[in-house]
């Protein structure tokens, strides 16, 4: 398989001269998606955790409501790419054949597949874990483990981690990709393939929150979401018609809640 990092030589500019060297930088590579037979969507991704982006992707998409509705799935290395070639069981084969579209998207892109402004903007699922709560505490080491377990970003320093923390277990998953959106389909799909969920964690991602984001989230009941950066307004709204918490411009020296605050709690709990 394709490697995920690539040392390349390089000459750079410093203290007035310029001087030869090495750089280590993030490959990027083309996959497809192909649902029995049809190309559904390319997307810019890095070559690594493939399984679980047909699987994340699939379902963040609704193209598919669980795992078992994918027959077989084939991971093919072609001379220009990857392809990811999934066949689908019965009824949901002939849905899909409704709704076929293809589209090549840009890195990162979050809308594929989408033929109408109606399927751009639909409702997200409702997410549960309404009794779910965090403290600051657990926000910042979410923060710092994502940080501190992005080995691609950490040589690279060029591609985005999401990762789900859960209160008294830590990051139990994480993914990195060249895309933000990539990195969380292929955190869905890890979850998913190792049959859990997103109930009772809290998402965080080293993006800014659009919208795409948020309905992947709740796609796999994510009941929080944590960013570096800010969200736009549109995945504030969706945020709130979803029961999500939006929690955004999360830094080592605070951050912001911008819906369903009940799930952060004021001050660290003290467990009995």
């Amino acid at each position: 398989m394709i490697a995920p990092v690539r040392q390349i030589e390089r000459k750079a500019w410093r203290a007035g001269e310029v001087v030869d060297g090495q750089r280590a930088i993030p490959e990027e590579t083309a996959v497809a998606f192909t649902y029995d037979g049809t190309s559904h969507a390319v997307m810019m991704a890095t070559p690594r955790d493939l399984e679980d982006f047909a699987i994340g992707f699939s379902l963040t998409e609704r193209i598919i409501a669980s795992p078992a509705e994918i027959e077989t799935l084939e991971v093919i290395e072609e001379p220009l790419g990857v392809e990811l070639r999934m066949r689908l069981v019965e009824p949901r084969a002939a849905a899909f054949q409704e709704r076929r579209r293809y589209i090549t998207g840009p890195t990162g892109c979050g809308l594929c597949g989408i033929e109408s402004l109606e399927e751009a903007m639909r409702a997200p699922a409702k997410v549960a874990g309404d009794a779910c709560r965090f403290t600051p505490d657990d926000i910042m080491a979410a923060l710092d483990a994502l940080q501190s377990r992005q080995a691609i970003n950490r040589t690279t320093h060029a591609v985005h981690g999401a990762g789900l923390y859960r209160r008294g277990e830590g990051l139990v998953a994480l993914r990195e990709d060249i895309g933000r959106h990539n990195a969380l389909d292929k955190l869905a799909g890890a979850l998913t393939r190792s049959g859990e969920r997103g109930e009772g964690g809290l998402a965080v991602l080293t993006s800014r929150l659009s919208v795409e984001l948020v309905q992947k989230a709740a796609a796999v009941g994510i009941p929080a979401l944590v960013a570096v950066s800010v969200p736009t307004a549109l995945a504030v709204r969706t945020a709130e018609a979803a029961g999500m918490t939006l929690v955004a411009v999360a830094r080592q020296d605070g951050f912001e809640i911008f819906t369903h605050a009940h799930r952060i709690e004021e001050t660290k709990r003290v467990d009995a």
